[in-house]
């Protein structure tokens, strides 16, 4: 899973939110009156810059992350998995149980099911241990999680539900939990599709449009700002020339 912007990259999340922006209308204002005492002539260009501070202009206010499901695509692999339905893989770490949706997995050095982080899928028929495969033999995952060889059941995997504000991004696809102690309950009615990847669910074209929208909106304010600059300097010159 990445998670976007709305917008942002790694894994990890920014967005933008319009509302004004009371600092430059703030300045705006001096500037107007200033250009209303020393240019009375130009004052509609002053005006205008007035105007321009006074537009909705976009501001990142904090960083999040969107949990929302991206797009399913086939790959054919039997160890890449992907959720259908809300929830996240559960993972053992050194530092405890870490979560996820990046279902890119293979058989680790000890025949375990893990990430490439060694990350170990939980079995949660087995109080939350790793499930051991045979690598000489094809695997079968079921909807429900159920690890097979063989027609022989080897363990079902752990899908859990944690609650979206207790979480911490930890590197570009995992989280762990801020508060550890808190119990966290299973997915409901979540389905494993084996041989299947979650692409990011951030709308690239969506993002694009955002993204110009923005440019033109700081290179706008940039100008007015350079504009703004050259009138206080010649609102200035006049003044000493009265002098």
């Amino acid at each position: 899973m990445h998670y976007r912007p709305r917008d942002c990259p790694d894994g990890s999340t920014s967005y933008y939110s319009r509302q004004r922006n009371e600092g430059a209308n703030g300045v705006a204002r001096y500037a107007g009156e200033q250009h209303r005492q020393l240019l009375n002539g130009r004052l509609q260009i002053g005006s205008g810059i007035y105007g321009l501070y006074e537009s909705q202009l976009p501001v990142i206010e904090r960083q999040w992350t969107d949990y929302s499901q991206g797009t399913l695509i086939q790959t054919g692999n039997p160890l890449d998995l992907a959720l259908n339905g809300e929830g996240m893989f559960a993972l053992n770490s050194p530092n405890g149980v870490v979560y996820t949706r990046a279902g890119n997995f293979q058989i680790s050095k000890n025949n375990q099911l893990a990430n490439a982080g060694g990350f170990t899928l939980r079995d949660v028929r087995n109080n939350g241990n790793p499930i051991t495969v045979d690598p000489a033999q094809p695997i079968e995952i079921s909807k429900a999680g159920v690890v097979s060889q063989g027609g022989q059941e080897l363990g079902q995997i752990e899908i859990d539900a944690p609650d979206s504000q207790a979480l911490a991004k930890m590197g570009s696809t995992n989280f762990s939990l801020t508060d550890k102690s808190s119990a966290i309950p299973a997915a409901a009615g979540t389905e494993i599709l084996q041989g299947q990847l979650e692409q990011s669910n951030v709308p690239v074209s969506e993002s694009a449009v955002k993204l110009v929208g923005i440019l033109r909106q700081f290179e706008m304010l940039q100008r007015a700002i350079t504009l703004d600059t050259d009138m206080t300097k010649r609102a200035i010159d006049e003044v000493a020339k009265v002098s």
